[in-house]
């Protein structure tokens, strides 16, 4: 092809001297093109009408020799149409040299003038055969996100990408398990058994088509135990055994390699069994007196040993009987001489029964004398023995018995005295403080003694009860097994009565208001606040939910209050948004372990049992129950909600004498609580936090936090970093349930001279916001360790008695309850109150209190516990009017 600029005589022959054609019009442009191995290009264009068309290439003409030139008649318009094609070959493109690639254009001519096409481009079509980045195989738990990362090989046109799936193409839009980002990554949310297979990444343009390794990725499920099988029988039918149960690693089974479980698959212990022992007789009993039967009898008892744990009963007979005459009981008596004998022998017992009445009255006199004189102090009736009167010594192979040398044992089981006693009777309200004595074995018969008591016996018991040194102690229980250890600088206690007080962490921003009243007048407790740590105490997430607060006991549990306490708690929620974005829901934990809802916000009723009053950075929950509280949420769609983080940086304390150095950066809640663990624990590796740390606010997006170095001085230093970036999943994030999550980045100087490290560190969320840490420093110089105080920190002492726990005073208090406490018409009472504290968000709950006005001025406590003054509440009750409370809180209050 010969490229020509002399069209002179073409071009004067193309225009007429009198135009009465349109300027031509294209039909048809020249497209873009690529050179694929030695293939020329085909470039086309039509235009009507149009007189001429030649193709410009690089600003100069193309000889019209190798144009191919076809034309043709519009029957519609009856207009002229042109259509050109030339061929662009692989040598044209390569001769071209420079910045500028190859390109074409039409120009076509009518009588009325010149018309111009869009340009085309021609390139020299190629695709290199390394990939930049290759995936690689990997083994990872079930449920696990995996990234898989392929960089395909550059080239012209730009290689498009599929991911292959065991030789099958993965659709993303068949299966919402996989993602494909814009960097050609393949993403699986969630490993299932069934994503175990050989990916492959497969590159491919108008050149060829590439495939990169294959990765294996194996999909491993760790063991998990079975529950225990019943214990079985003991190994022993008699004396000492043992006792097995079992369990299986089938919940579930480990597979692809995973973990099996740990610990024991049996349990034995010991076990003792009771030896069944038969009844043997006694010896035979001396014949009885023959009697007038002409007989007499002996017996004996199964009694050596008796029968005990099933043994047989003795077989045979208890008595035998014979003839004690031998034979000579056959004469018959007279008559006469028979009444004779039969009349002596009832005189004789009559006499006899006399005679035992007598002295059964001398020795019942004597007993009752015995025992008025015995039974006066009940002191000695409670810690000693029960002595009667008179009574039987005790046989000794009785061991119910008392002895006579030795108190009574108190944890036998004695017989039932049917009537109560009570050591105390002080007055009708101190029904609590009585003593029962209706099982105590003191009062119970003594068994096998037989004694008749007639006395009326009154025991009187004086008990002295201290009300000041009266103390409920409690420990707390988690799931009724487990005892809370008490951390030092994540726990408080105070002994609390009726005044009230405030129990808090500090720097923490947990506490708990107890407001006077709440705890009857005369009683004291114990109380306690903690920040749960243990992971039996952790909150779970459900779905789509986000833990936004530290999970907080307070107690004693089961303490009953007579008004209620307000819990504040700290969260990370960004709430500054004008439409809401959360859903949130406070939840506790039972004594068995199990989390439930306790309310949501915005979804209260009469039988919610809070009231949760929510501020930028912290919560404050009214209730009446102490227990375990955490705050959770979730995304309310459809915009998508964010939790507010911070990141912070940590380095060695210098000077550093090793040639690696390491940096950490972690991500943790922005909760005061969450950055002093971070702080306390790095303090306790020797690190130092380098600046500041920084917010960060975390979308929920499901993509992850992106962590990456940049501006390294590499003729001193290098990074042992192989990727170029590292990420936090997103759900290890956005759970709450992780702690103390971060990255390190591995540095290594060229020798121990080089002191001077500077380089950039970037955190960000795909696709969504991020923060820069600008890093210079001397490694050898020491630096003083950084341990800011959290935000949201206070400088409140850890617990505060009585009314200096309080910003109003006593006085103010009662008579603002009983100005605004009864409803007004007007409607100047403790409802506008509420709505100038801001408080109204649920009136209800106020509404069922005797008095509506002290909840809410407890609240007003809680939510100002670091002010110093009574401006907002002052100014709330100068907006209602109320002018008699404000000259009361100017002369009376402690402003």
């Amino acid at each position: 092809m010969q490229l020509t600029s002399d069209y002179s005589e073409v071009v004067s022959d193309s225009f007429p001297s009198a135009p009465a054609e349109p300027l031509p019009e294209f039909q048809l442009e020249p497209e873009d093109g690529f050179v694929v191995k030695n293939r020329p290009v085909q470039l086309r264009c039509r235009a009507a009408p149009a007189t001429q068309i030649y193709f410009k290439c690089n600003g100069e003409w193309v000889n019209q020799n190798d144009h191919v030139t076809k034309e043709s008649l519009d029957q519609i318009t009856g207009l002229v149409v042109r259509e050109v094609d030339i061929s662009v070959s692989r040598t044209q493109v390569e001769e071209l040299f420079g910045l500028e690639d190859y390109w074409c254009q039409c120009v076509a001519w009518s009588s009325a003038g010149t018309t111009k096409s869009s340009r085309a481009y021609v390139h020299i079509a190629y695709l290199r055969k390394a990939f930049e980045q290759e995936p690689l195989g990997r083994e990872v738990r079930l449920e696990q996100e995996v990234l898989l990362q392929c960089r395909p090989p550059e080239g012209i046109p730009p290689a498009e990408v599929d991911w292959l799936k065991n030789e099958e193409t993965i659709d993303p839009s068949q299966d919402s398990n996989f993602l494909m980002t814009i960097d050609h990554d393949l993403i699986i949310k969630q490993a299932r058994l069934s994503d175990t297979a050989n990916y492959t990444c497969v590159a491919r343009n108008h050149v060829a088509r590439r495939r990169s390794s294959t990765a294996a990725l194996i999909v491993y499920v760790s063991g998990g135990w079975s529950s225990w099988t019943e214990w079985l029988e003991c190994s022993a039918r008699c004396g000492r055994g043992w006792q097995r149960r079992t369990r299986s690693c089938t919940n579930p089974a480990p597979l692809n390699g995973g973990a099996f479980c740990e610990g024991p698959p049996f349990q034995r212990v010991t076990c003792t069994t009771l030896c069944p022992v038969d009844g043997g007789w006694t010896e035979w009993a001396k014949w009885s007196v023959c009697g007038t039967e002409c007989t007499h009898w002996t017996s004996r008892e199964c009694q050596a040993p008796p029968p005990r744990n099933g043994g047989l009963h003795c077989s045979g007979s208890m008595m035998e009987s014979k003839n004690c005459t031998d034979g000579l009981c056959t004469r018959t008596l007279d008559p006469g001489i028979g009444v004779m004998v039969y009349a002596g022998l009832v005189g004789a017992l009559l006499l006899s029964v006399v005679l035992v009445l007598c002295v059964g009255v001398l020795a019942y006199r004597r007993n009752c004398h015995h025992l008025q004189g015995d039974i006066t102090d009940s002191s000695s009736a409670l810690t000693a023995a029960f002595h009667p009167g008179n009574y039987k010594p005790p046989r000794q192979d009785n061991p119910h018995l008392l002895h006579p040398s030795a108190p009574p044992d108190l944890t036998a089981t004695a017989g039932t005295f049917r009537d109560p006693l009570f050591s105390l009777r002080q007055g009708a309200n101190d029904g609590h403080h009585k003593i029962p004595m209706t099982t105590s074995p003191l009062l119970d018969p003594l068994p096998s003694l037989k004694i008749k008591v007639c006395v009326c016996v009154r025991v009187r018991v004086r008990v002295c009860v201290d009300q000041s040194d009266v103390f409920m102690k409690d420990e707390y229980h988690h799931g009724g097994h487990h005892t809370v250890v008490r951390d030092p600088g994540h726990s408080t206690s105070a002994t609390l009565g009726s005044l009230g007080g405030r129990l808090g962490i500090p720097n923490t921003g947990v506490s708990l208001l107890v407001p006077p009243g709440t705890i009857p007048q005369g009683k004291f407790y114990e109380m306690y606040l903690i920040i749960n740590k243990s992971e039996k105490t952790t909150l779970p997430s459900e779905g789509s939910q986000t833990v936004l607060s530290p999970v907080v006991s307070c107690g004693p549990s089961g303490m009953l209050l007579s008004r209620p306490v307000v819990l504040t708690l700290p969260h990370c929620a960004q709430l500054d948004t004008p439409t809401p974005d959360w859903t949130l829901t406070l939840k506790t934990q039972t004594h068995q372990g199990a989390w439930e809802e306790v309310l949501t916000v915005g979804e209260e009723s009469l039988s919610s049992p809070c009231y949760l009053q929510l501020e930028e950075s912290n919560c404050h929950v009214v209730m009446e129950q102490l227990g375990t509280y955490g705050l959770v949420g979730q995304s309310c769609p459809p915009q998508p909600a964010c939790k507010r983080l911070q990141l912070a940086l940590f380095a060695p304390r210098a000077p550093c004498l090793s040639l690696d150095y390491i940096l950490r950066i972690y991500c943790t809640q922005d909760t005061p609580h969450a950055l002093r663990e971070v702080l306390e624990l790095e303090r306790s590796l020797g690190g130092v936090l380098m600046e500041d740390p920084k917010p960060l606010l975390f979308k929920d997006s499901y993509h992850n936090l992106r962590l990456s170095i940049h501006d390294i001085p590499h003729s001193h230093w290098r990074s042992k970093l192989l990727a170029k970036y590292q990420e936090i999943p997103f759900h290890h994030i956005w759970s709450g349930g992780q702690r103390l999550l971060h990255c390190t980045f591995s540095l290594e100087r060229g020798s121990l001279a080089v002191s001077q490290l500077s380089c950039k560190i970037c955190v960000r969320q795909v696709e969504g916001e991020g923060q820069i840490f600008q890093l210079h420093t001397d490694i050898q110089e020491t630096l003083p360790p950084c341990s800011p105080i959290p935000s949201g920190g206070t400088c409140l002492p850890s617990s505060q008695v009585g009314p200096y726990a309080f910003r109003l005073p006593t006085t103010i208090r009662q008579k603002i309850c009983a100005s605004l406490d009864a409803p007004s018409a007007r409607g100047c009472d403790w409802r506008l109150l509420a709505h100038s504290l801001d408080f109204d968000r649920y009136l209800n709950y106020f509404a069922t209190k005797p008095s509506p006005t002290a909840v809410l001025l407890d609240l007003w406590e809680a939510c100002h516990q670091g002010d110093a003054d009574l401006v907002s509440l002052a100014t709330a009750l100068e907006e209602m009017g109320k002018s008699e409370v404000m000259v009361v809180m100017m002369t009376d209050g402690d402003c």
